[in-house]
């Protein structure tokens, strides 16, 4: 039961930052610290207990850059900011967009050499890239998000070819446009139409839950991973007033506070869950990613997660024996 995963992104180590910014460091030099830093947060995830890790997304500088990069039919337009002093190097479309091979079978491929366990492979999702890109070629988003979808949906093939199985499409701007999210939940579904053997997850954050429904409840997809520390929980209503029956990758630990949350905390998330969903239906990860915390703290936060995620797993257990015996 509860079966702990991460949403994606991992803090990456301060030497493998000054490494890629040392103008010195070749590019052999650069290529093995990246290397050593995939091993080494897949190893932290699996020394806290994690069951589904990802390779911490070590190879990307930011969501949608690394996608619109390797993708035809874009420029980059330079430097905008987000939050705060983070800035991403957005993309404009000027023509149609088109797939110019695989962008994460080889990170895929590192990564499960270098662990026993199942690898979760995050890629952003056409509503998003289409959403956070300029728009130059399209006559609208619709048209743009659809020939996107169709770029992801490749790169999901090739993915499965080479035996990724848990895929995780990030679209956390889709509950930032509550009009579009009818059209945003068919364009996702012609990213996974048609290719079986996988699991497939969707990752949505920020923006306004309630403007998802009933829509997500259309999409063929397994699960969607949702935020709910940084709500408490309050939008788990949301699910039991529309019958939510899919699998939810519950978000239990708070990635924009340092404050490592303690046990009991995770334990009364899940709790919570549990009152509208079956504990088979339930993963635990947290919110979001965590690339924005110390990695320390972010060590210790998947600790207490997991700690959490089974000692419920055990009291749960122990009402069933309980009940059985009565």
């Amino acid at each position: 039961m509860f079966p702990t995963s991460v949403i994606g992104s991992y803090p990456k180590p301060k030497w493998l930052l000054r490494t890629l910014s040392n103008p010195k460091a070749s590019k052999e030099e650069k290529a093995h610290a990246l290397d050593d830093a995939v091993r080494l947060v897949i190893k932290e995830q699996e020394l806290a207990g994690v069951d589904i890790p990802s390779d911490g997304e070590m190879r990307r500088v930011e969501m949608t850059e690394y996608f619109t990069e390797r993708i035809g039919g874009f420029v980059f337009k330079g430097p905008v900011r987000v939050w705060g002093n983070n800035y991403f190097n957005k993309a404009a479309v000027v023509s149609k967009v088109y797939y110019k091979g695989p962008m994460l079978v080889d990170e895929f491929l590192f990564a499960k050499q270098s662990t026993d366990k199942r690898i979760k492979v995050p890629i952003t999702g056409p509503y998003t890239i289409a959403d956070w890109s300029f728009n130059e070629f399209y006559k609208d988003k619709r048209e743009f998000a659809l020939d996107l979808a169709s770029v992801i949906r490749q790169e999901i093939l090739s993915l499965a070819k080479v035996g990724a199985d848990f895929i995780q499409i990030d679209e956390p701007a889709i509950s930032t446009h509550p009009e579009e999210v009818p059209w945003a939940i068919e364009v996702l579904n012609e990213v996974v139409k048609g290719i079986s053997g996988v699991k497939f997850g969707v990752h949505i954050c920020y923006g306004n839950y309630r403007a998802l429904f009933p829509y997500i409840l259309d999409a063929k997809v397994d699960q969607f991973a949702l935020e709910f520390t940084n709500r408490r929980f309050r939008d788990l209503d949301l699910l039991k007033e529309y019958s939510y029956d899919k699998e939810l990758g519950l978000g239990v630990i708070d990635v924009h506070n340092s404050r490592v949350e303690t046990v009991e905390e995770v334990k009364y998330g899940i709790r919570e869950a549990l009152k509208v969903l079956a504990p088979e239906k339930i993963y635990v990860n947290p919110d979001c990613g965590l690339k924005l915390l110390d990695k320390g703290i972010a060590f210790e936060k998947l600790k207490v997660m997991v700690r959490g995620a089974r000692e419920m797993e055990a009291e749960l257990i122990g009402d069933r024996r309980g009940e059985a015996r009565g």
